[in-house]
């Protein structure tokens, strides 16, 4: 009887033990299982307050000129090229203009020719004077008449007047010299500084036309002053007021992907420019604070511009991707708890923001806050613990 007891006993012990067994299977494997996070740690570094343009702006040259000769005429020369360089003062461009230069010639040669009358004219102007006093010295001594005199008098003056007349001929001569010259220059097209030749609208042959008054037209050549580069970029019309002269800048290009270059503002536009269908912006002008390291950049490049207003060093940061509307974080825990705390934000950007209270040093605050699941009171595991096999 005995063992028959034991023997019921010890079945219904395994019956429980197997009951319990299952019950923890399914509740193992109905359990919810941890949500896999992001999370950033809350540490100390440097943390800045900026501004950012709205669009894309570009790399601009501080000095451009589209050129072109005031006259139309035929192209004669082309003396450069597109992408050569030009020193101040080179010949880039020359219009047919024999007709001009054979007028000019002319009027040199007048002036030759109206010199050589003026010598001649005062040459017998000095003769005259000379013989009208001769005249008057016989007239003191009685061997010629008083009316001697005055016609010797009277000639003298009128020589020495076309004298006079001539070198005003002369004068007259060289200005037209001078504005066949600058008829003759405005066929000539010459860069006024150094730069670099962006675009040759023409060949050898082909007739330039100017622009008539309000239509423009393509220049005959485009030339760039490379040595100074600026990116230009719009402000969304709300961050101007918090703008001034001077302040530091970050200026990144989609050409130099992690290379971003040190810049400094330099111009804030004095107008707001309203677009259709677009914010309004206000236009902004950075210039480099190394302008060797931006040799190399190409005029039109797309640029982008971070302006800073305010920076902070040894600052309690976390990403700001991690802040909820309120000024709130999830924070996981060391038992694998999502937490929700406030947080009181001092400077922030888009990628870092200030901790001034609610936070400790090395707090896990989670930055997928987009994924399902992830909210206060969830299990949570650290992605790259999540994603780490068991027994390693």
């Amino acid at each position: 009887m005995k063992i028959a007891a034991f023997g019921k006993v010890l079945l219904r012990v395994l019956v429980a033990v197997l009951i319990a067994a299952a019950a923890a299977a399914v509740w193992w494997s109905t359990r919810p299982k941890p949500v896999a996070v992001v999370v950033a740690i809350a540490e100390t570094g440097r943390v800045e307050n900026t501004v950012a343009n709205t669009r894309a702006g570009s790399v601009s040259a501080c000095r451009r000129a589209k050129l072109a000769p005031p006259l139309g005429g035929r192209i004669e020369k082309l003396a450069v090229r597109e992408g050569d360089r030009v020193k101040p003062g080179q010949l880039l461009l020359e219009l047919w203009n024999d007709d001009l230069t054979a007028r000019e010639r002319v009027a040199r040669e007048q002036v030759l020719t109206t010199r050589s009358r003026v010598e001649e004219a005062c040459l017998v102007a000095d003769n005259a004077a000379r013989e009208a006093a001769r005249t008057r010295q016989l007239r003191d001594k009685g061997f010629v008449s008083e009316e001697r005199v005055d016609r010797a008098e009277s000639d003298a003056k009128a020589r020495q007047a076309a004298c006079e007349s001539a070198r005003t001929l002369v004068a007259e001569a060289q200005a037209r010299v001078v504005a066949s010259r600058a008829d003759t220059a405005r066929t000539v097209l010459r860069a006024p500084f150094a730069g670099i030749v962006a675009e040759v609208n023409g060949e050898i042959g082909e007739y330039l036309t100017p622009s008539p008054p309000g239509i423009p037209t393509l220049p005959a050549v485009d030339l760039i002053d490379d040595s100074c580069l600026y990116v230009s970029a719009p402000i969304d019309e709300v961050d101007a007021a918090r703008l001034k002269i001077g302040l530091s800048a970050r200026i990144t290009l989609d050409a130099y992907r992690g290379r971003p270059f040190a810049g400094k503002l330099r111009r804030i536009a004095p107008y707001v420019l309203a677009l259709e269908k677009q914010a309004r912006t206000v236009e902004v002008e950075v210039e480099f604070d190394d302008p060797g390291a931006a040799r190399h950049l190409l005029v039109g490049y797309s640029a982008d511009v971070e302006i800073i207003i305010a920076a902070r060093e040894d600052a309690l940061r976390i990403p700001t991707s991690a802040l909820m509307p309120g000024n709130r974080v999830l924070v996981l825990s060391s038992d694998g708890r999502l937490e929700e705390r406030g947080v009181q934000i001092g400077l922030s950007n888009w990628e870092y923001a200030e901790v001034k209270s609610g936070l400790e040093r090395g707090a896990r605050v989670v930055t997928s806050l987009e994924r399902a699941g992830v909210k206060a009171g969830s299990s949570a595991v650290e992605e790259s613990k999540a994603a780490t096999p068991a027994g390693q």
